[in-house]
């Protein structure tokens, strides 16, 4: 983050329409809390506080996109950020009733069962009964490395069977994303219910 601009990172998303989508299927108040996993610098964020949304928590690991988020926006009103990490977790162990937990690009940087498992545990107590998981995360015609890193792909099945226990998997479909790097990255997207 310190050295690249937002629209250098493979993982920006420019065009927030089809994620923006799945969160209005949901169909929450504009007074729901909506957790937002590994959000970077991303255009959600003002699109949600655009359309009345006014209780939003904003996750990242760096401070740096933290930052860089904070300054692209022009209230804080409504907004909690954390600076934690999703799989080692402090401050996110504090959190609850989430009505929405939306991770884009996040969940398949996790390689090790551990993390993974670690994951799971801190969205099942993070997310209210009867909310949501939204994920969009590599399928398994996606990408083996992301930035450097070992990534894990899915399918509707595999990322099911993780979530299954907790969750019911209402709906999942596959998009392309392209890079910046004019590649493309095939994501799967789920809608999970608690």
């Amino acid at each position: 983050y310190k050295n690249s601009v937002k629209e250098n990172l493979g993982w920006f998303e420019d065009d927030i329409s089809e994620t923006f989508k799945l969160i209005e299927k949901c169909d929450l108040s504009k007074s729901s809390i909506i957790f937002n996993a590994g959000a970077g610098e991303t255009l959600l964020i003002k699109k949600l506080q655009i359309d009345g949304y006014s209780n939003i928590i904003i996750n990242d690991i760096s401070d740096v996109a933290i930052e860089k988020l904070k300054s692209s926006l022009d209230t804080l009103k409504g907004l909690n950020f954390i600076i934690d990490d999703l799989t080692n977790p402090d401050k996110l162990l504090k959190i609850e009733d989430v009505d929405l937990w939306h991770d884009r690009a996040v969940f398949h940087f996790f390689t090790d069962r551990k993390d993974i498992e670690k994951y799971k545990e801190v969205a099942i107590k993070n997310i209210s009964d009867g909310g949501y998981l939204v994920h969009g995360t590599f399928s398994i015609n996606g990408p083996k490395k992301c930035s450097g890193l070992d990534v894990s792909q899915y399918s509707e099945q595999s990322l099911n069977e993780i979530f299954k226990s907790d969750f019911n998997l209402l709906e999942s479909f596959y998009i392309d994303h392209q890079t910046p790097f004019d590649t493309t990255q095939n994501f799967l997207f789920c809608i999970f219910k608690k």
